[in-house]
């Protein structure tokens, strides 16, 4: 799959995900750092990548629908957020990606648990 890693995670979890034979870009290396919100939603949507970020703002499906895109993934961390934390939920995200794949779904990586929000 095609992800983008937005630059609230840097490049934490890209080997992990490049292992598993994705394909990820990050932010960072495309000098988007700083760009609006809507601005990476269109860069994802028509590069069809996927877009994984810890930006709650991303779940909003009525400002950024997940079906016009390859799909959003928001990356959920309790408590004090840490590298060793996202690097915990990107392990999870992993591990679904290799039995299921975002199809323009809106998915919600939690401590434990993923929750998805299929389009209506």
């Amino acid at each position: 799959m095609k992800l983008k890693l937005d630059e609230n995670l840097g490049v934490i979890g890209k080997s992990l995900l490049q292992a598993e034979g994705h394909d990820v870009m990050t932010i960072f290396e495309q000098h988007m750092t700083g760009a609006q919100d809507e601005r990476v939603y269109e860069i994802c949507r028509d590069e069809g990548r996927i877009l994984v970020t810890l930006d709650h703002d991303f779940a909003h499906t009525l400002r950024f629908p997940p079906e016009t895109t390859a799909g959003i993934v928001v990356i959920e961390c309790k408590g004090r957020l840490s590298p060793s934390m996202i690097l915990e939920r990107m392990k999870e995200l992993a591990v679904m990606l290799r039995t299921r794949r975002n199809n323009r779904e809106l998915w919600i990586v939690e401590p434990g648990r993923i929750r998805i929000h299929e389009p209506k």
